[in-house]
């Protein structure tokens, strides 16, 4: 669930803390958490609705002026209608983690995790592939880089995210960069 980027600020400082979408299947749940450059919010519920239910007060809970803002964004859209209560719950421990530099027996742990989603793939090792063509290429569109490797660009983007939940990556507006946690793995796989 992706939120516009004039609404991050209000939902990391809590003034923002419902949204109403169109879904042909929800892609949240109740007890579930998000992340996003707002930090984290944890889903506290997920309800169907109809547009008669949204009033002006959720409306500027969801960072609209009034109902009729909330449904003439709804009106674009097909699917059921939900409102999705959330709180937020602070910054996205991924930041933090792509400052820190490894420790010995964290890198032998990183360096293990990569082997391992290595030896997973089946069309060979591609993680330090993917850290080198980064640290190459910085803020790089993803899909030149998945092209320049023969990848479709989806596939990639997948293989990125998983390195950013490690801490080794870091988005860009355009293209990715190294972390400073993401160098020192680099350099110690060389």
């Amino acid at each position: 669930m992706l939120f516009p980027k004039p609404l991050h600020e209000r939902i990391a400082d809590g003034s923002v803390t419902v949204a109403f979408r169109r879904w042909r299947r929800p892609t949240v749940r109740s007890g579930g958490t998000l992340r996003g450059p707002y930090g984290v919010i944890a889903i506290d519920e997920l309800s169907p609705i109809t547009p008669e239910d949204i009033t002006d007060e959720d409306a500027w809970r969801a960072g609209a002026t009034d109902r009729n803002e909330v449904l003439r964004r709804l009106a674009k859209r097909e699917g059921e209608l939900y409102r999705i209560a959330f709180h937020h719950v602070g910054d996205d421990p991924r930041l933090q983690l792509r400052e820190q530099l490894p420790a010995d027996d964290d890198l032998a742990a990183l360096l293990a995790a990569l082997d391992d989603m290595d030896a997973r793939r089946r069309s060979g090792p591609w993680t330090r592939t993917v850290l080198r063509i980064i640290d190459d290429q910085p803020e790089v569109l993803a899909g030149d880089l998945a092209e320049q490797l023969g990848r479709e660009r989806l596939s990639f983007k997948r293989d990125v995210r998983r390195l950013k939940e490690l801490g080794l990556t870091v988005s860009h507006p355009v293209g990715y960069r190294l972390s400073p946690r993401g160098r020192a793995v680099l350099d110690a796989s060389t």
